[in-house]
């Protein structure tokens, strides 16, 4: 997985709500190396038919239409936001056929990659939205989620781009609208100054309660959490990561 501030990643977006016109700044690259000619096909064939539409103004998304079947309320909607490469985006879906899940990312190298899965795996069940997260966040229903993924996005270290770091307090107030009581949030970095941002941030955050009991807890992945490329290269090069789990209230 590529590092997050080349990918753009869903970490790239100010958590601003944007200007006074109300446009959304997004900071981050949307495209890198030429994609090949199989990937390229990928974009032109495969997206269209995965890609999350969002209706005309003012209008929310239909979740029935999103999920790509008749009504059920028992069916859960999951988010990802910033996947990468598309791994754990790819497992969580044939892991969870039962769920739809919508991977967020406007990396264009990534989104092929992740269409590359969605083909290999028959993952009927996997929506791709190729822009910034926050525009889909904002056009979804109150309490549609019930698990959100946040993994490695850009830490932004240094201190006068803080503010732009993906998990702070106008985003987790979106998340909190969004996500359904009992839905749970979850975060890594690898990045210590990010790590200690993303807990801080979101501890004091009233719509969300941290699950660790213990250090394990953040010092250990989950069973149910595949590691991506881009986590065993940062082990590899000796930075640990933490992941944080939240539900929400």
């Amino acid at each position: 997985m590529p590092r997050r501030p080349a990918a753009g990643a869903g970490g790239g977006p100010d958590p601003a709500a944007g200007d006074a016109a109300g446009r959304l700044h997004f900071h981050g690259r949307r495209k890198g190396r030429k994609l090949r000619p199989g990937q390229q096909k990928l974009m032109q064939a495969v997206l269209p038919r995965l890609r999350v539409e969002l209706p005309p103004a003012g209008a929310s998304l239909d979740l029935a239409t999103l999920k790509g079947e008749a009504p059920s309320p028992d069916r859960e909607l999951w988010l990802e936001v910033g996947f990468g490469s598309g791994e754990h985006l790819a497992w969580q879906a044939a892991n969870h056929p039962e769920v739809t899940i919508i991977g967020c990312e406007v990396f264009e190298n990534g989104i092929a990659r992740a269409l590359g899965y969605a083909v290999e795996q028959k993952l009927g069940n996997l929506r791709l939205f190729p822009d910034d997260a926050r525009k889909l966040m904002d056009r979804l229903p109150d309490g549609a989620l019930s698990r959100v993924f946040i993994l490695f996005p850009d830490p932004w270290p240094k201190a006068r781009h803080a503010e732009r770091r993906f998990v702070g307090r106008a985003n987790l107030d979106r998340l909190a609208r969004l996500m359904r009581p009992g839905a749970e949030l979850r975060m890594a970095s690898d990045d210590p100054g990010q790590i200690r941002w993303m807990l801080g941030e979101t501890i004091d955050h009233p719509a969300f309660a941290w699950l660790a009991a213990g250090p394990k807890d953040w010092r250990q992945r989950p069973a149910d959490w595949p590691q991506t490329r881009y986590e065993a290269k940062a082990l590899r090069e000796g930075r640990k990561p933490a992941y944080f789990r939240f539900r929400r209230r």
